[in-house]
């Protein structure tokens, strides 16, 4: 009598998957080490700074950086460092949650319209062309001008909710070319139903994609914001990265040569966006088989 013997294949946890995956992606490497540094720069500063700082007539008016103030302090008595430490995350949640809203709904979408296809898919896809060849930032001025944003999670949710055509429409487009595979046609011939195709069968092909396109989603919100608050709207009760701008805009702090007041939120910005953007191009990579092929 043979015996059978079975052969255990060693389970690669997800530690060891996500190394692999960064060790030979040195964008995506790079991207994740200027992120990480962002958040251990929030992280210790909200354990190790006086965050009591940022109040206005605080600190010493117009300070340059020196022992006592790292990066300076403002026109009104605020120490940039205490601004800088505060503002970081809620510009990052600004786009985080414009991400997460703006990807949500797209993806929904895309999947809907070009798996079902019919009467679904030219509805959607009408809604989408319209409001893609409006420029976002017009009318995000124009709804925050007469609907004043009053915190930085409203703001977000109100970028994501206007962000989602350029997504929605990548996405159908995918669909379209995974719908007629052998895959998916052995799936609706077991009787799998339509949603349970989407999310088991289509989804996880386009995961890389989706992640990459989270990310960028994330630098478009963040990218809004800012512009929004340098123009003055948005909450401005709430010390973001953008309204620090605004304020040093506002006192003329490039005119009077204060180059410590909006120099260092705008290097915090090109940081976060470097990261973000090499982050998206690494992820990219694993999403596209031809940039891997070339690398």
């Amino acid at each position: 009598m043979v015996e059978r013997t079975s052969i255990e294949v060693p389970s690669v946890s997800l530690a060891t998957r996500f190394f692999r995956l960064v060790s030979g992606n040195v964008l995506l490497l790079m991207g994740l080490i200027l992120l990480a540094a962002v958040i251990a720069f929030t992280v210790l500063g909200y354990l190790f700074v006086d965050l009591e700082l940022a109040r206005l007539n605080s600190a010493p008016l117009r300070q340059p950086p020196s022992m006592e103030h790292w990066f300076g302090t403002d026109a009104v008595g605020r120490s940039i460092l205490a601004l800088l430490v505060i503002g970081t995350p809620k510009t990052l949640l600004i786009g985080l949650l414009a991400g997460i809203c703006g990807i949500t709904i797209g993806t929904f979408l895309g999947f809907f319209a070009g798996y079902v296809r019919g009467w679904a898919d030219t509805f959607i896809r009408i809604i989408s062309d319209v409001l893609f060849v409006i420029p976002i930032l017009f009318l995000l001025v124009f709804i925050i001008e007469y609907f004043p944003v009053g915190a930085v999670w409203i703001m977000g949710v109100v970028i994501g909710l206007l962000s989602w055509m350029g997504t929605a429409r990548t996405v159908r487009a995918q669909v379209l070319t995974l719908r007629e595979r052998a895959f998916i046609n052995m799936a609706r011939a077991s009787g799998a139903g339509t949603w349970r195709i989407i999310f088991v069968e289509l989804m996880p092909n386009l995961t890389s994609y989706l992640a990459a396109s989270f990310v960028q989603a994330v630098s478009g919100g963040i990218l809004f914001s800012i512009g929004l608050e340098v123009l003055g709207l948005g909450p401005s009760n709430s010390q973001t990265l953008g309204w620090s701008i605004w304020w040093a805009n506002d006192y003329g702090a490039v005119l009077r040569g204060y180059w410590w007041w909006w120099g260092s939120p705008v290097v915090m910005i090109v940081i976060i966006f470097l990261g973000l953007f090499l982050t998206s191009l690494g992820l990219d990579r694993v999403a596209n088989p031809r940039l891997r092929a070339s690398s």
